[in-house]
């Protein structure tokens, strides 16, 4: 249900987590997240844009969060390069059924909502601070993490 735009910006900014006064380039993310660098630096511009993280030219630039990552909510990442898209008609366009879903679409739409409300509720921090032998969404090269 998540496209590749999306777990390539979780990536991203959760390893902007993990040392978040420190710029990195697009490059170091690159790197860092197993993420192609053109197809990145796209995605850095959407966050830019989204207002989750800055971006700094030159010398020392680089990227790094707007705030803090416990104030950074997972699904505002996810709607910042791909959002969310509800059912609220019939995706087949029947007008027998209008904005009255039949009970498949509605059934897909709840789950669609959950997954909305479980990322609005959970923040970058939360994602880094849970115990766990894996890091999250890829493996950080040794002494970044």
């Amino acid at each position: 249900m998540l496209s590749q735009t999306v777990e390539y910006a979780l990536r991203a900014a959760t390893f902007l987590a993990t040392s978040p006064q420190e710029p990195r380039t697009v490059e170091q993310i690159a790197e860092a997240t197993r993420v192609p660098m053109a197809y990145l630096a796209k995605v850095m511009q959407a966050l830019v844009r989204g207002r989750i993280v800055s971006s700094r030219r030159g010398v020392g630039g680089g990227f790094t969060l707007l705030r803090d990552a416990a104030s950074i909510r997972i699904l505002e990442v996810v709607q910042a390069v791909d959002p969310i898209q509800r059912i609220t008609t019939c995706p087949l366009g029947l007008a027998s059924h209008g904005t009255r879903l039949c009970p498949l679409h509605r059934r897909l739409d709840q789950a669609i909502a959950a997954m909305e409300k479980a990322f609005a509720s959970t923040t970058l921090a939360e994602v880094l601070a849970e115990p766990s032998r894996s890091v999250p969404l890829c493996d950080f090269p040794a002494g970044q993490r």
